[in-house]
């Protein structure tokens, strides 16, 4: 069967070939419907290439990546891998990973508006706020693909998430915390991050949720917000543990984490409160093994920077603005089941 063409692809569309080949380059001066028009027609006549189910773009992309991967080592090592992934990906002329030092908004938006006129597709991790979800519709608009990482955000025409359901990671996490305590009274701690990213958000909500509901004999204590910071963590858990003889539980959902192994290893309370964290790192890993922590639910940082670059590819062959949604799979690390 003869491979179709450019002028089979203008004919299906009712468009010229010039605007079947600015569509293909994703180049400015097409209007929305005969850009879905043209996508449309490349895909019914497999002028794109794919892969199983999933469509990628008929020729090499540029990439961009916005990840403050200095907060802490798990998203360094997401980093790490979109890097590595995507430039042995043929489909990739050029991928370019902008470490930002910070979550704040204007950091981001900062970053984004120097964004290279070649490039396709962006990957972000972005706290969830009017101004970075402006940034990503605005880039959305101009043609350019978004994908959020390890938090999404809503509402903001990202084509895709990725990462675990959060939500239901914190309802994995109270979970175990309920049935690892199931019939002792006391009190649950729990340690925010960053409070304005949305995927702690939806884990605290999961967490409260079952806990609440099926073991009212825990108490969750108000919400500590580590800010990130490793200092804030370790004084804020010394002083959570002298306040709290009855604390049976601590669930941290963000970064901070360093601080709060570092208190529980010093102050070893007698006995200590079941400790569930996320992503495995450095930290929560030398933590498993040292049995200061219990639980990390992890969303497997190697997954993730393979899956932000697949899907950032499928995206901009997309003819379609968002891509299903398909969630990352958490794993459940303890000390025995580490991964090397």
């Amino acid at each position: 069967m003869t491979r179709p063409t450019i002028a089979d692809v203008a004919a299906a569309a009712r468009v010229s070939t010039a605007t079947v080949d600015r569509v293909l380059h994703g180049r400015a001066g097409v209007s929305p419907a005969n850009r879905q028009r043209v996508l449309q027609a490349a895909r019914t006549l497999h002028y794109l290439p794919s892969e199983g189910d999933t469509w990628l773009p008929a020729r090499p992309v540029k990439l961009e990546f916005f990840i403050p991967g200095g907060l802490h080592s798990f998203l360094r090592a997401v980093a790490d891998r979109i890097v590595g992934f995507a430039t042995r990906l043929p489909l990739v002329s050029e991928v370019r990973l902008h470490d930002l030092p910070d979550l704040a908004p204007e950091t981001l938006v900062a970053a984004l508006g120097r964004i290279d006129l070649a490039t396709r597709g962006v990957g972000v991790l972005a706290i969830d706020h009017p101004r970075t979800r402006r940034a990503v519709r605005e880039l959305a608009q101009a043609g350019i693909k978004v994908v959020t990482i390890c938090s999404d955000l809503e509402a903001s025409l990202r084509a895709a998430y990725v990462g675990v359901d959060d939500r239901i990671a914190g309802r994995t996490a109270g979970l175990v915390m309920g049935r690892m305590n199931a019939g002792r009274t006391g009190t649950v701690a729990l340690f925010a991050g960053q409070r304005d990213l949305h995927g702690q958000n939806a884990r605290e909500a999961g967490f409260r949720a079952v806990i609440e509901a099926e073991f009212p004999a825990l108490h969750i204590l108000p919400t500590i917000d580590a800010r990130n910071d490793n200092a804030i963590s370790d004084r804020q858990t010394r002083a959570l543990l002298a306040r709290n003889p009855d604390l049976i539980g601590l669930y941290s959902m963000g970064g901070g984490r360093s601080g709060i192994a570092a208190a529980l290893a010093a102050c070893a309370p007698d006995p200590r409160p079941f400790v569930i964290m996320h992503d495995l790192s450095q930290t929560t890993h030398r933590s498993l093994r040292a049995g200061v922590i219990d639980l990390v639910i992890d969303q497997n940082a190697r997954l993730v920077g393979e899956q932000a670059v697949t899907r950032l590819l499928n995206a901009i062959a997309s003819a379609g603005s968002f891509l299903p949604e398909h969630y990352i799979e958490p794993r459940l690390i303890l000390r025995e089941n580490i991964p090397k």
